[in-house]
């Protein structure tokens, strides 16, 4: 019995973070797609392909909530993480309109390499 891998999609402006993503994810035999760019990433999401989305927080042209927002439009189903380098930057945009959003969701930079594994295992699993 052949077993469908799962899809993880990774939007982060940082290229060393989704090198180190991607490393991570596909060592755990996850497939892996990465953009730097918020909005090449929106214009390319296929809808019903992902298992999750690990989404920055802060890029340009487009925030990683925006970008949640616009993906949730298209795939209701799709699981969504956060990667955040502050937890003021968190705070800030959790007492707004996202306030509703797990915090468990969140996952801070740096991580170790098991840590996203836990994290990442955890929210596709729930």
């Amino acid at each position: 019995m052949i077993q469908n891998k799962k899809r993880v999609l990774v939007v982060d402006d940082e290229k060393d973070i989704t090198l180190v993503c991607t490393m991570i994810l596909k060592d755990a035999e996850f497939e892996v797609d990465v953009f730097t760019d918020p909005v090449l990433a929106l214009t390319s999401f296929k809808p019903n392909f992902y298992d999750l989305a690990i989404l920055d927080i802060k890029m340009p042209q487009m925030d990683g909530f925006e970008l949640y927002k616009k993906i949730k439009e298209l795939d209701n189903k799709v699981k969504v993480c956060f990667l955040t380098a502050s937890e003021m930057y968190y705070e800030t945009f959790r007492s707004k309109e996202y306030s509703s959003i797990d915090s468990e969701l969140f996952i801070y930079k740096p991580i170790g390499n098991r840590d996203l594994m836990q994290k990442v295992n955890k929210i596709i699993t729930s």
